[in-house]
């Protein structure tokens, strides 16, 4: 069970970087400021859920 929960958590660790370099690519070429604003949204709610993950992982495993 741990490893399974270490897999989503690191999976969604990576989504947040993922939105967070799409984001970071679209302020520097110029993109669409509503896009970069959106994905930057997106960014904050995927750390949140990976937050939540953790905890709730953290809290289950430990004693």
């Amino acid at each position: 069970m741990p490893s399974i929960v270490t897999f989503i958590t690191v999976v969604a660790a990576l989504a947040v970087a993922v939105v967070l370099i799409m984001g970071l690519w679209n302020m520097a070429r110029n993109g669409s400021p509503n896009r970069s604003q959106a994905l930057m949204r997106m960014r904050v709610i995927l750390q949140f859920v990976t937050i939540v993950i953790a905890m709730t992982a953290l809290y289950f495993t430990t004693g």
